[in-house]
């Protein structure tokens, strides 16, 4: 029987076990979402720390998006301002060149429709990284990162779309000085307006 609210499409998410064999730390969904969340954050998927304690964005990652934000970690992890609904709810393995593995496919098509239809308050939905900008944008993506970083408009009001705050991305945002300058603040106008 399918849940018929959010708490019970949560309980039912975090027992997930769909892709368990493919999972080498094994299942741990980790979602946050409540029915008055105003801002949905779509990153990619857990990392070890953050599998291991059970904390989303409870990492250096978690760090340099709070700081993009300009928001600290009582209102981040504020269930009725963000909710946080990755790619993949389990922490994936590590890919062959030494980085995480992408989100494991089954994930967002199973619950992020689910979940959506419990949070009608959502009025920012911000995009972090490839995996959530494909799946959101579909054909709206363009070519490179920082392409589409650059076409937030395109995206309206509702959407923001970032790069992953990682610091394996820390190259990427020295070769591109121009999305500390623009596309910062608008990311952070747009927040403080909701909170």
């Amino acid at each position: 029987m399918a849940a018929r609210s959010l708490t019970g499409t949560l309980k039912e998410a975090r027992a997930c076990t769909v892709c368990s064999e493919h999972l080498p730390l094994g299942p741990r969904p980790i979602v946050r979402a409540h029915k008055q969340s105003r801002i949905l954050l779509v990153g990619q998927a857990p990392g070890t720390r953050v599998h291991n304690t059970g904390v989303p964005w409870n990492d250096p990652s978690g760090d340099r998006l709070r700081a993009w934000l300009n928001i600290d970690k009582e209102i981040f992890y504020d269930e009725s301002i963000f909710a946080i609904v990755p790619m993949g709810f389990c922490y994936p393995g590590r890919d062959q060149r030494g980085g995480d593995a992408p989100p494991r496919p089954e994930c967002a098509p199973l619950w992020h429709a689910k979940l959506r239809k419990y949070m009608p308050d959502i009025q920012l939905t911000i995009l972090i990284g490839k995996y959530a900008q494909a799946y959101y944008l579909e054909d709206r993506v363009k070519k490179t990162l920082g392409d589409t970083v650059k076409a937030y408009r395109e995206y309206g009001e509702g959407i923001m779309v970032l790069p992953h705050p990682s610091p394996r991305n820390t190259m990427w945002l020295k070769k591109n000085p121009w999305y500390e300058k623009q596309i910062v603040p608008e990311l952070r106008r747009r927040v403080r307006a909701l909170l």
